[in-house]
């Protein structure tokens, strides 16, 4: 009875270290798996000991009997992965290579202190790589109210699988030497020298907060956005709560046909009363409750062979919605059948191969996957009333009606104020994490990297940023913080007083938690000023804890 990695895998590779056989791959010292879509177990090798199922973050392996109907498929998926062997066994007992976490050497004026911008999985993996060492201090710095960045503001909220990463984030920041200032802006509240002036080093993990932009006439009308956006209006982040969102409309058009497109397309078309049961922001269900949408168009410029999306995301998709091809797309994904050679891609494409026909009746909420279209422009004068799309590679013209056009073409980074930035790569400019030419700054996540990978591949990235950030440490390269530690929680409180700790943090989770009496995970606050009056509730830690806390600093 062999253990599958199904949909929610998020790369993490803690599973790849807990095998005691070697058989997950890619493994995190292997080629692939910094692109990988997910880990594979292999059926063969795999001997039923568990261990992976109790290192998962996000209980995405399971044996193979107790898999549900719409998982089955990852059966196959897994043991694709392997070469034929003709009856030989592989090798077993081969423990996968594990990188040994940095050896931090104690120099005179005190222990290591790093501050970390950003708390999202590469923030709070960085942190757990550093907190292996005793002494060492870390302090996170978030200008949400709340941690844990995509994680709580960018999986889909039919994804809960997925969020469960977050218990493995609770029990970091939970470790000696962290600590949590959430709702500090640095940039605004505090500048990257301030926070030099009091840490040895500084690692941004800010992500890439921002969209590429289309660049089509009538892309700024009323009625067209971008699906990160959407995204962050149904999970509830302060910031887009008030998100004009009009779904009157019977179609809605995504141009771009990654991930976030599907996850995007398959919100739209759930049972509102399904998604009631998620941590959907309330705005959202409701708008969604009224939404008068029929279709969702996921537009792609390449054929079906350059589909974005990942095979585990397209097997996800199927099995929760409806999904359709116009009887020209049909063709088109027969035709890349039959000259593909990649497993992975003839996967995705005998996938496509069997979705239903456009042309058939609606009868409930669809999606339709389409291909070979080229947005020229959108189409409306006061407001978007659909798009006109160049058929690619050739001058004919096609419009499609639409109430709402999103775009969903990429994550793009954005400049860090006091460092250098490649806006063509829209990354920090680094080696291994260290910041070019800025001493004592550091870079991990897609800020380093680029919009590349899932959540667990944030582990590997963040470990090698701390890696290079100890090896200087223990060099001599990094200068020694100019203030007692003693000294920063005042300096953060005097700037902004407002600062939320850790037991502010657990009073607005538990509040969000009981928020949604046992129905739903949690119901969220939406408002930062609903987000601070939570956490004013957390008690004043006991005298003895606060003392101890200062001899500490």
């Amino acid at each position: 009875m062999p253990h599958v990695v199904t949909q929610s895998c998020c790369s993490d590779g803690s599973c790849v270290y807990a095998c005691p056989v070697n058989c997950i791959h890619p493994s995190p010292d292997e080629p692939g798996f910094a692109t990988a879509e997910m880990l594979y177990i292999d059926p063969v090798a795999c001997v039923d000991c568990g261990a992976c199922v109790s290192a998962c973050p996000v209980g995405a392996i399971a044996p193979d009997s107790k898999l549900t109907p719409e998982q089955l498929p990852f059966v196959e998926l897994n043991a694709a992965f392997y070469p034929k062997r003709e009856g030989k066994l592989p090798p077993t007992s081969k423990l996968a290579p594990v990188l040994e976490a940095p050896v931090v050497h104690a120099q005179r004026g005190g222990p290591l202190t790093v501050a970390i911008v950003g708390s999202g999985p590469a923030a709070i993996y960085a942190a757990d790589e550093l907190l292996t060492q005793q002494g060492v201090r870390v302090n996170v710095f978030e200008k949400l109210p709340t941690p844990y960045g995509l994680v709580r503001a960018g999986v889909a909220p039919d994804h809960q699988t997925t969020k469960r990463v977050t218990a493995l984030f609770d029990k970091i920041a939970a470790r000696p030497g962290f600590t949590f200032y959430l709702n500090v802006d640095v940039g605004s509240d505090l500048t990257h020298d301030e926070l030099l002036a009091h840490h040895h080093a500084v690692i941004y993990a800010v992500g890439a907060p921002t969209d590429r932009r289309l660049e089509v006439d009538g892309i700024e009308l009323p009625g067209t956005g971008t699906a990160t956006e959407f995204v962050a209006w149904y999970n509830g982040h302060p910031d887009f709560t008030d998100l004009p969102v009009d779904l009157s409309g019977e179609r809605v058009v995504i141009i771009g046909n990654g991930n976030v497109a599907l996850d995007v397309a398959r919100i739209l078309t759930t049972d509102p009363d399904v998604l009631a049961r998620t941590d959907i922001a309330d705005q959202a269900l409701d708008a969604l409750r009224t939404s008068r949408v029929q279709e969702v168009v996921i537009a792609a410029r390449r054929g079906p062979a350059a589909s974005a999306f990942t095979l585990p995301e397209l097997i996800g998709l199927t099995a929760a919605c409806e999904v359709v091809l116009d009887p020209t797309d049909h063709q088109r994904v027969l035709a890349d059948l039959a000259e593909e050679t990649d497993a992975l891609t003839r996967n995705k494409l005998e996938i496509l191969s069997k979705l239903g026909d456009a042309s058939t009746p609606i009868t409930r909420p669809r999606i339709r996957l389409a291909y070979g279209l080229t947005p020229a422009r959108i189409l409306g004068d006061t407001t978007a009333a659909g798009v006109e799309f160049t058929v690619t590679g050739t001058d004919d013209r096609v419009q499609m009606s639409s109430g709402l056009v999103l775009t969903s073409i990429g994550y793009r980074g954005k400049p860090i104020r006091g460092l250098p930035f490649d806006d063509a790569a829209a990354v920090v400019p680094n080696e291994g994490g260290r910041v070019a030419d800025t001493p004592g700054s550091y870079v991990a996540g897609w800020i380093k990297r680029g919009p590349t990978g899932f959540i667990g591949t944030n582990k590997s990235c963040a470990a090698e940023t701390v890696h290079n950030l100890v090896a200087d440490y223990n060099n001599g390269l990094l200068t020694e913080p100019r203030h007692k530690s003693s000294a920063l929680e005042r300096f953060v409180r005097g700037r902004q007083p407002a600062v939320i700790d850790a037991a502010g943090w657990k009073a607005i989770d538990d509040a969000e938690v009981a928020r949604g009496g046992g129905l739903r995970p949690r119901d969220k606050f939406t408002s930062v000023t609903e987000m601070c009056a939570a956490a004013a509730t957390a008690p004043a830690p006991p005298l003895h804890q606060r003392l101890l806390a200062g001899l500490r600093r």
